[in-house]
């Protein structure tokens, strides 16, 4: 039986919101790609929602803490869209909406805002078919306006230096943006399309169309490289603004390929040799950055420790020396190109518990650079499979600190949440409830999402900003019963506000004394 004696609850603290260490806060991400994934075709409704709950709920118990779920794989949907065709990867076929009707993209959300994990909706923004023999349905944007598009590859492109083009692509962001509570919009690396060797990317009349309107001389071939990288800065300008314009606080993201620049190109670049995000792909990724176009970004720096081409250690620390500090930067992990051993026997048997060597390593490497806010690990669904049992060694050694909070985007606002009011015990015969008052705001950047509930025992020092130590739950609604005190003694709970940008308010604190009979 539960005794509970009520102690004069102690003064609200009036001082300003923590000042957080590394090690309360650090970014979890994992990509769930839908391109090419037939097991969602191959699922019923009833049996998809289940599966993705059970993934969420895999993913959340490993010790992740933001989904980054791929929704618009090639011009398509995974959710209900009056612009675009569902995916052929839900269904089967291009345009043929799930029966019974469901909404994939809203279910994660639910289950991610359960687990309070961030959800971004991942967008790939000129694909518009992956495939070579890919059937159209009919009334697709293709048969509406076919100048819009390029063939390259075999594969079609929105062009990405039409204005139109641009203006469809924003539609699309803002509409996903007004209707779904997303927390984040990401882009991957597919800019202009990886090159082809002995094929050109046929906007030959759109730069001689256009380049005179940004100052470009359509004699110099330099200038048709500027302006598709000035389309391209177009476009992310644009749906940065469009973002802040609808929902402020939902971030803008990007997770470019590895490199931006090698030495042989620019001075400053890394010392590699390979494809570039800036001469290759044209996304001049470093200036979005400086310019706060985007809020944060995820180089996938996938390659091993030492490789000839594209060394690990060394773009780490590229990355962490060139990107500015209101940008957050997140480091893309390779899982498969991380494990010790390296022919496809051994690496069938690998099991990341014993053999962890050079993963170890790489999280050492990223941890260590100063302004790297945590991973995102590709792809998702290794860890829910336990590939290499990666699930266990993330749970038990990188993420052994089960819960941290997501980095706050103070750049974006860095006013935390009111202290939550009258906070009081409630005895129940499940335990201890908490309850409190949520502070009243009409500003939605301060609307708190969730609440953390801290715990103390007696003599045990009280201090929110140092870690999630003492973080004993996280909840969305204005209570919590706490079943698990199993020794009589003092307690001091402490309740805090999480806002949209993920700042904490000042804490509140009341102190009970329990006796267990």
């Amino acid at each position: 039986m539960l005794a509970v004696a009520i102690q004069p609850a102690e003064a609200k603290r009036k001082s300003k919101a923590p000042v957080e260490t590394r090690a309360k806060r650090e970014f979890r991400g994992v990509w769930l790609q839908t391109a090419f994934q037939e097991r969602y075709m191959r699922m019923q409704p009833a049996e998809a929602q289940a599966y993705l709950t059970r993934l969420v709920d895999s993913l959340a118990a490993t010790g992740f803490n933001a989904v980054l779920f791929q929704v618009r794989p090639e011009g398509d949907a995974f959710y209900k869209s009056e612009l675009e065709p569902w995916s052929r990867f839900l269904t089967g076929k291009q345009g043929q909406a799930p029966v019974p009707a469901w909404d994939p993209m809203q279910h994660m959300i639910d289950l991610c805002h359960q687990h309070h994990m961030e959800f971004h909706a991942w967008i790939n923004p000129y694909r518009m078919s992956a495939s070579k023999n890919q059937v159209l349905p009919q009334g697709h944007l293709y048969y509406q306006h076919p100048n819009w598009f390029v063939r390259y590859d075999g594969k079609l492109y929105l062009n990405p230096g039409m204005p139109e083009c641009r203006a469809y692509v924003r539609s699309v962001v803002k509409d996903i943006v007004s209707r779904y509570d997303i927390d984040a919009l990401h882009i991957d690396d597919y800019f202009y399309p990886y090159p082809v060797k002995g094929q050109t990317f046929g906007d030959r009349a759109t730069f001689e169309a256009y380049a005179p309107q940004m100052k470009l001389d359509c004699n110099k071939p330099e200038d048709w490289d500027n302006f598709r990288r000035q389309s391209v800065n177009i476009l992310i300008r644009s749906l940065h603004d469009d973002i802040r314009s609808l929902k402020p606080w939902v971030r803008f993201g990007v997770s470019p390929f590895g490199i931006y620049r090698n030495q042989k190109s620019w001075a400053e670049g890394s010392a590699t040799n390979g494809t570039q995000c800036y001469d290759d792909l044209y996304a001049d990724v470093l200036l979005w950055a400086e310019q706060g176009w985007i809020d944060y970004i995820i180089p996938q720096l996938y390659w091993e420790i030492g490789h000839s081409a594209a060394d690990y250690a060394t773009l780490v620390g590229w990355w962490s020396q060139h990107i500015p500090a209101q940008c957050h930067l997140y480091i893309g992990q390779s899982i498969e190109r991380s494990l010790d051993e390296t022919d496809a026997k051994r690496k069938a048997k690998c099991d990341l518990r014993t053999k962890h060597r050079h993963f170890a390593q790489k999280h050492a490497l990223a941890s260590a650079q100063s302004n790297v806010l945590g991973n995102c690990y590709w792809y998702g669904y290794q860890v829910d499979e336990d590939q290499y049992r990666v699930r266990h060694y993330l749970r038990d050694t990188v993420f052994a600190k089960r819960i941290v909070l997501p980095p706050a985007f103070v750049h974006i606002d860095k006013k935390a949440p009111e202290a939550i009011d009258n906070l009081k015990f409630k005895k129940t015969e499940q335990g201890l409830q908490l309850v409190w008052e949520q502070p009243k705001t009409n500003d939605p950047l301060q609307l708190p999402q969730y609440y953390c509930i801290y715990r103390y025992r007696k003599g045990e020092k009280i201090d929110v900003e140092r870690s999630c130590e003492h973080l004993l739950a996280r909840t969305r609604e204005l209570f919590y019963t706490d079943a698990s005190i199993s020794a009589s003694g003092k307690y001091t709970y402490v309740v805090t506000a999480i806002d949209p940008c993920n700042n904490e308010s000042a804490p509140t604190r009341k102190t009970v004394k329990i006796k267990l009979k």
